[in-house]
């Protein structure tokens, strides 16, 4: 599945999130944020026939790192997946891997539900869902909807593990700054982590799709993503 990156210039971890399930290449991409994108990185985002970016990143973080855009025209669209993010660098939620899954489960079902809302519109494609360096809250986020477009667990715990290639994680944690200035440790993402996140989905909502129902997707909203997004 490493042929589902691409190089785009000052954006980590680019990558197509479809080729599994019914998911069809080129219309959906995962990734980092564009807050070193170049100007040649934006040219090939541009080939790409990039239309919508959403940013799951909080207000805080796009205040300090915000988006380049170098004449992209595309709609963008910030949906925070946590809680807001305190200026005294403290986060509101767990620093712990194993406990910030189920927690991003919880509380990014909104932020998803509304990513959901508008892929089911017209001229959305083809998109690209982002956070800081597109594991995380990415990888729920996509994890979602790849199981909403009928991707096994299996693949799509294939496809999320590949971040650990993407960010140079394959090798062990890596020290860095946040956007607070606070030096911490990005650390690989395993199979457990996403598992716990969509079991917690499974066990409060029975489905995928009932998760969604539950922050206020409608029926008709998801079969136009599935229409959208499918081969």
């Amino acid at each position: 599945m490493t042929d589902a990156f691409i190089d785009i210039p000052g954006v980590r971890n680019f990558r197509d999130a479809g080729g599994i399930g019914a998911l069809r290449r080129g219309v959906l991409y995962r990734s980092g944020s564009f807050h070193t994108l170049t100007e040649e990185g934006a040219r090939r985002l541009e080939a790409l026939g990039l239309r919508t970016v959403f940013d799951l990143r909080s207000a805080y973080e796009l205040e300090a790192w915000p988006d380049q855009r170098h004449g992209l025209d595309h709609g963008a669209l910030n949906l925070p997946s946590l809680p807001p993010h305190p200026r005294n660098g403290d986060r509101p939620w767990p620093e712990d891997q194993a406990a910030l899954y189920p927690f991003m489960a919880e509380t990014a079902g909104p932020s998803i539900a509304a990513v959901v809302r508008r892929l089911a519109t017209p001229d959305t494609l083809a998109a690209v869902v982002h956070c800081a360096v597109g594991k995380d809250r990415t990888g729920v986020t996509i994890a979602v909807l790849q199981s909403l477009l009928g991707a096994s667990e299996a693949e799509i715990t294939a496809d999320f593990l590949l971040s650990n290639v993407g960010l140079g994680l394959d090798k062990g944690p890596i020290p860095y700054f946040d956007e607070t200035g606070t030096e911490r440790l990005s650390r690989p993402v395993g199979a457990e982590l996403l598992a716990s996140s969509l079991a917690w989905i499974h066990d409060r909502h029975g489905t995928v799709p009932d998760y969604l129902r539950h922050h206020g997707t409608t029926d008709a909203e998801l079969d136009a993503v599935r229409a959208h997004l499918s081969d």
